[in-house]
């Protein structure tokens, strides 16, 4: 193949005239555009560039996967503590659906939050106490109260905000980025993983398929980083591998399956050449990536006491903060442990003990390294918690069922608006009152904050044009600094 020609020229060039024809009205476009990526350079649009300026060149997100409580934590409702105990008004609730959990429930009694709230900032944003480190931030926040999803459990949840989709199957968002952005960085994954578990009661489990890339190449996909032994299954090279050898082994075997390539024309041979290069360069900057030698304790005292902990959320946000300054495009973190039908002052106790500080510190360690401004940083899970009590009510105790209709997600740096609270709910924390923000308009705000226009990116597949917002989504403008 004549490395000269332009991408798209060499694409055509592989096809013989029967795939050429096979494909000519079901991909050559989307093929064009994957082609067009190249190391470093964005191409959300066929000729190379973004749809618009972008505000942030990279995003952390900090998925906390469970459904963190939003009366309990950032959307403070005072009155309801003269409610407690009375059954949720029908008015409220008019006939919305419920969980198996608590659909045959005789009563829905109003659990008010047991957790003291004050302001915070000169925005004067109102925060529970169980978040001091994040609350101190406050005027760096961006606090969207009135998120709204599709989905009433979990599963569905979860793969609804990361695909667009509450059916596994489709790109995730972090493929999506890859996709429509590239990579900043030639010797590390453009799309990087990281998981971790909250220290109380059972955890949802996270699947592979939220980090996958559906139908796009799988060259897209999320690269998990394990947290004991080595980091990438299969990285490491045995003891008695020669280096010059394996050199030449992987030269050979480019050779043989860019044979392939011209012969076929498909894509995955493509993604394979990339992944042994991509696999050699990853044998030294992962250790280099992972080595925390050169940190002080300092930075260790800011991250919080788990941060010398492998795989603890504290001790993966350092590395989310690693991961930015070698420009990986896209870090995912999940940490698990938020659902909490039962003891959830106790849970919650416990998880915000675990993400608080760490949140905080990657948010002023990202200021101070100068990456805040061009790094936008997501707090947030798949949804929120009822206002009723599910199970006994009791003065210290409660639990809470799941609840879609509005709960509260945070953004900070990357063109967003610090110290704003946006949305209000009703008196119960139970309907958005004011500016509700669907999850597809969180994901169309999150891509135009990259430069990208949601409703331009897309893939020919199966006979149509998939996008991540599918056929929804708008830019919530009041979000943008």
């Amino acid at each position: 193949m004549n490395e000269y020609l332009h991408p798209v020229d060499q694409y055509f060039r592989r096809q013989t005239r029967r795939q050429l024809m096979q494909r000519a009205g079901v991909g050559i476009g989307a093929a064009a555009l994957g082609s067009l990526i190249g190391e470093g350079q964005a191409a959300a649009k066929p000729d190379g560039g973004l749809h618009h300026p972008a505000k942030a060149k990279r995003v952390i997100f900090l998925f906390q996967s469970g459904g963190p409580s939003q009366m309990d934590l950032w959307d403070y409702k005072p009155d309801l503590v003269k409610r407690r105990g009375v059954d949720l008004p029908d008015s409220i609730r008019m006939g919305q659906r419920l969980t198996g959990m608590t659909a045959r429930q005789n009563e829905l009694p109003i659990a008010p939050s047991i957790f003291q709230f004050s302001q915070h900032g000169k925005s004067g944003m109102w925060a529970s106490e169980l978040l001091p480190h994040t609350a101190a931030m406050a005027d760096d926040l961006c606090v969207v109260k009135t998120v709204t999803t599709n989905a009433i459990n979990h599963d569905p949840g979860i793969t609804f905000f990361q695909t667009g989709h509450e059916l596994p199957g489709r790109p995730s968002m972090g493929s999506w980025m890859h996709y429509g952005l590239g990579s900043l960085n030639k010797d590390l994954p453009a799309f990087v993983v990281l998981l971790s578990a909250g220290n109380y009661g059972a955890s949802q489990p996270v699947y592979s398929r939220l980090w996958g890339s559906g139908f796009l190449p799988t060259s897209h996909q999320g690269v998990q980083l394990r947290a004991g032994g080595d980091p990438v299954l299969y990285l490491k090279d045995p003891a008695f591998a020669d280096p010059a050898r394996k050199r030449g082994m992987l030269d050979t075997v480019a050779k043989l399956n860019d044979l392939n390539l011209q012969k076929s024309g498909d894509p995955e041979v493509e993604t394979r050449i990339s992944q042994y290069e991509m696999a050699y360069r990853m044998q030294t900057s992962v250790p280099d990536l992972i080595d925390l030698g050169n940190e002080p304790e300092s930075t260790f005292e800011r991250y919080g006491p788990d941060s010398k902990k492998p795989g603890s959320f504290a001790a993966n946000c350092l590395l989310a903060r690693r991961l930015a300054e070698r420009d990986v495009r896209f870090i995912q973190l999940y940490h698990t442990g938020w659902d909490h039908h039962g003891g959830l002052p106790a849970g919650l106790r416990t998880l915000t003990g675990e993400t608080d500080q760490p949140c905080a510190a990657l948010i002023q360690d990202l200021k101070e390294r100068g990456l805040f401004e061009d790094t936008l940083i997501i707090w947030g899970g798949e949804f929120g918690r009822t206002i009723y009590s599910q199970g006994k009510l009791t003065e210290t105790n409660y639990g809470r069922d799941h609840h879609p209709r509005s709960y509260t997600m945070w953004m900070a740096g990357g063109g967003t608006k610090g110290g704003l609270s946006y949305g209000e709910t009703d008196d119960f924390s139970y309907n958005v009152a004011r500016d509700p923000v669907h999850v597809h308009d969180m994901q169309a705000t999150i891509m135009h904050l990259l430069g990208i226009d949601h409703e331009r990116l897309t893939y020919r597949f199966q006979g149509r044009r998939y996008r991540l917002t599918d056929i929804h989504g708008h830019v919530v403008k009041d979000l943008l600094a």
